[in-house]
């Protein structure tokens, strides 16, 4: 535990520069007092590591010194071969980059290491496409990759719900979610999300512009995936659902329904039926998905989504009646 807590401190003094002795602590989970003994500890074994006093100062390493130390565990080093997913990076343009990346992580491993780092990737696939469908068209992705990476704007236009736009975007970084690429790029101020499959015109320009040194990737795909399912789901029903219906629901709907579900309080009856409170989009968005479910579901309201349903029903036992 000292060991690997002594190489993180390293490898943050090392990739970040100078860090104070509270960063340090709250980054390794452990006092300030405890931090200064580690750095006692790292000097006599011979790392060139010095503190400078005042609001400026902290710890760091001596301008130019690097160690060679990967400070990795077998773990650690099984963790990076499974998480080098091999579409993704190919749509990025990586895929060679990645093949070789991997190639010498294992020549620089030890050699009991190896057969363990190799066999992750044999006995473990990722597949980031959701079922029932393929992954989105990723014909332009290595040039947004590109201007994401290099921090240049783009112009493109866009295919959105509301129609066809034109934009000139700066872009902040790009997130796969169930096999689909989205881009978040700034625009007229703020953040927005664009799908990259949705890219009808694409131009990388010359022109850079400056990331904002606070924006977080993940912290913003997070609250605005948040906020998105939470505006989705305006409104409620109440429905019946056999035992069946209960479990084809709980494996197909989005997560704020599935939440739901597992909320779910009242008991089955003794045919196994349950009464549950959902979210829902819309009266129409909520009849196709219950429809879905045939018989294992009866709706109880809202009273417009019933007779919705009703009609369906309706009209297939006109279509089949004959």
């Amino acid at each position: 535990m000292r060991a690997s807590r002594l190489l993180t401190m390293l490898m943050l003094l090392q990739t970040r520069g100078r860090m104070s002795a509270q960063a340090l602590a709250d980054e390794v989970e452990v006092s300030v007092r405890t931090v200064y003994r580690d750095a006692d500890e790292l000097s006599a074994a011979g790392v060139p590591i010095y503190a400078e006093r005042g609001r400026a100062g902290g710890f760091q390493l001596l301008d130019g010194w690097r160690t060679k130390l990967t400070g990795l565990t077998p773990e650690e080093a099984q963790a990076m071969f499974l998480t080098g997913l091999p579409g993704p990076a190919a749509e990025l343009g990586l895929g060679e980059a990645m093949a070789a990346a991997q190639l010498k992580l294992i020549t620089a491993l030890p050699a009991d290491w190896r057969e363990d780092a190799r066999r992750v990737s044999s006995r473990f696939h990722l597949d980031p496409a959701g079922w029932y469908r393929g992954a989105d068209r990723a014909d332009r992705l290595p040039a947004v990759a590109r201007a994401v990476w290099s921090e240049r704007r783009l112009r493109l236009t866009y295919e959105s719900w509301s129609g066809v736009v034109a934009r000139t975007v700066d872009p902040l970084g790009l997130v796969l979610k169930a096999g689909a690429w989205y881009l978040i790029a700034a625009v007229e101020g703020g953040a927005r999300t664009y799908r990259v499959s949705n890219i009808l015109e694409l131009e990388a320009t010359e022109e850079a512009f400056t990331r904002p040194a606070d924006f977080d990737l993940a912290a913003f795909w997070t609250a605005s995936t948040a906020r998105f399912e939470a505006k989705l789901h305006r409104d409620e029903a109440v429905v019946r659902l056999s035992g069946r219906g209960f479990r084809i629901l709980r494996q197909e709907a989005a997560a704020a329904v599935v939440e739901a579900l597992d909320r779910a309080e009242t008991p089955a009856d003794e045919d196994g039926w349950r009464k549950v409170t959902l979210p829902i989009e819309s009266v129409e968005h909520a009849a196709g998905q219950f429809g879905r479910l045939g018989a294992e579901v009866e709706v109880l309201f809202p009273l417009a989504l019933r007779e919705r349903m009703t009609e369906a029903v309706r009209r297939l036992a006109a279509l089949y009646g004959a």
